[in-house]
């Protein structure tokens, strides 16, 4: 179920994304609730610039920008086409490949700093997300990181009330997405996350994104 299963619906989403991440009426508008202070805890929580980054999910490059603009060199990884199109019309100083969480397009030797995503890695299975954490910890440097932003559950009661609140809402994509994706509880990804070696730490960002900062 890895990320080139959805390159076409990003492919055609790639049009209407920004639309999508900053429409403050639309039925997304809570998971992206305070979207530009999420990107900027995410960089809060890299090493100094100008350390190397390394970014899944690259989408239409706007946690890329606020990375370029505080300094930082940041190599992208962004499956789809479109996705790549827009981050190019965008004139970005970055180094964009094509590749996904567990097809890392990085030289053997190639080594980064930290590596950051935002509202992606929900796109791997429990199993497959613990396959990709061993890879990027291979490219990481001495006392490297991950910091990550995505959609969460505290603990299966507050997933039951997630899923009650949007079924009351009637955003019917929404709750298809929350069914149809991978969503984690953070014991799990906490879990994930030790077993590769990191310590890790959770903070609620909005009623569904966690800022997920592992430290080797």
């Amino acid at each position: 179920m890895e990320s080139h299963n959805f390159n076409e619906l990003f492919d055609q989403w790639a049009k209407e994304y920004d639309q999508t991440v900053y429409d403050r009426h639309g039925e997304y508008n809570e998971v992206f609730e305070d979207y530009e202070t999420i990107l900027q805890q995410v960089i809060d929580g890299l090493p100094a610039a100008p350390a190397t980054i390394l970014e899944f999910g690259v989408g239409t490059g706007n946690l890329s920008a606020k990375l370029i603009e505080a300094g930082y060199k940041v190599i992208g990884v962004e499956p789809s086409d479109e996705m790549r199109k827009k981050v190019e019309q965008k004139g970005l100083q970055i180094d964009l490949r094509d590749g996904t969480f567990l097809n890392i397009p990085l030289a053997t030797e190639e080594r980064v700093d930290a590596i950051v995503s935002t509202y992606a890695f929900h796109h791997l299975t429990l199993s497959e997300k613990e396959r990709a954490i061993t890879l990027m910890k291979s490219f990481l440097n001495p006392h490297g990181r991950i910091v990550f932003a995505d959609t969460a559950y505290e603990n299966a009661e507050a997933k039951e009330a997630i899923f009650k609140r949007v079924e009351k809402q009637g955003r019917m994509n929404l709750l298809y997405d929350l069914n149809s994706e991978y969503y984690e509880l953070i014991a799990d990804l906490g879990q994930i996350f030790e077993k590769n070696g990191f310590v890790t730490e959770f903070s609620p960002l909005n009623r569904y994104v966690w800022l997920i900062s592992a430290k080797i």
